[in-house]
């Protein structure tokens, strides 16, 4: 596991947003603070 080191860019996370569109999540919020909300489904 790599461990990030404050400045440290996060790699690219793909994804589909709320509009079901396809793209990077991290390069969509750059520069701001933001909260991802991950979803496994049922237990």
């Amino acid at each position: 596991m790599h461990i990030l080191e404050d400045g440290t860019k996060l790699p690219a996370i793909m994804g589909v947003n709320h509009e079901g569109e396809h793209g990077d999540m991290v390069a969509s919020v750059a520069g701001s603070w933001a909260a991802v909300l991950l979803y496994r489904g049922d237990w």
